[in-house]
């Protein structure tokens, strides 16, 4: 059966989103058939977010609530839930652009992960750069996606094969985008879509830090990569 029978899930994990994910959700839900889901995780908010979902009354939308405050773990909590064949990434502060969901199942025909692009905004959607690809310049490869990492959770989607190979995730996961997408290049072909379907909100106006080094210590940038390498050769060598 063709991908575009198949059913898409779109996992959210979210906390105190209640400004932005109304705006979110609708842009969501208008791309999805009624065969499809959105499965939230929300990580015990302390605002209005779960009265927001709620209110939007779609039976396509699923809410869990989860009591660990870890984003990585929030999010394996939505992807556990998931029923789908397409799995499709989502945050609760962005803005879904019109035919993202058509395109990723046409390449999720030939693909087992895909990163779309997406424009860079501020707060009030305001255009801030035309292209997150031209400012990070993603690359494909395991061991150069070790080095840097170019995959945005926002900004992918991937098949049941991936998610499978990547759950459980592994203790200590530094980002649950960077290890989904390490799992997509060791089970199948990756692409990076050079066309943007996402309006990505930064808070701030500051889109420099999206090009420039990370602040993190030596120490914990080379741990990071010693975690991840370490779980997918436990996971996809010795298969433990």
């Amino acid at each position: 059966m063709p991908l575009g029978a198949h059913r898409v899930s779109v996992c959210v994990a979210t906390y105190n989103g209640e400004k932005y994910f109304r705006q979110q959700l609708e842009s969501i839900l208008s791309q999805l058939s009624a065969d499809d889901e959105v499965i939230i995780s929300d990580n015990c908010s302390t605002d209005l977010t779960r009265e927001v979902i709620n209110s939007i009354g779609d039976a396509r939308v699923t809410l869990h609530t989860f009591n660990i405050r870890s984003v990585v773990s929030n999010f394996e909590n939505a992807f556990r839930s998931a029923s789908g064949d397409v799995i499709v990434i989502a945050d609760q502060d962005d803005v879904w652009m019109d035919g993202k969901i058509d395109r990723i199942k046409r390449e999720l025909e030939a693909y087992d992960l895909v990163v779309t692009d997406c424009k860079v905004v501020d707060e009030q959607l305001n255009l801030l750069h035309q292209s997150l690809f031209e400012l990070i310049k993603p690359r494909t490869g395991i061991f150069r996606n070790l080095m840097r990492n170019s995959y945005t959770g926002c900004c992918m989607a991937f098949n049941r094969r991936v998610l499978d190979a990547a759950l459980p995730f592994p203790n200590n996961l530094p980002m649950h985008d960077w290890w989904i997408g390490l799992v997509g290049e060791v089970v199948g072909p990756v692409k990076f879509i050079d066309e943007p379907f996402l309006l990505y909100r930064r808070h701030g106006s500051n889109v420099s830090t999206l090009s420039t080094p990370s602040a993190l210590s030596l120490w914990k940038k080379i741990s990071m990569r010693i975690i991840l390498l370490s779980s997918l050769f436990y996971r996809f060598v010795l298969k433990v």
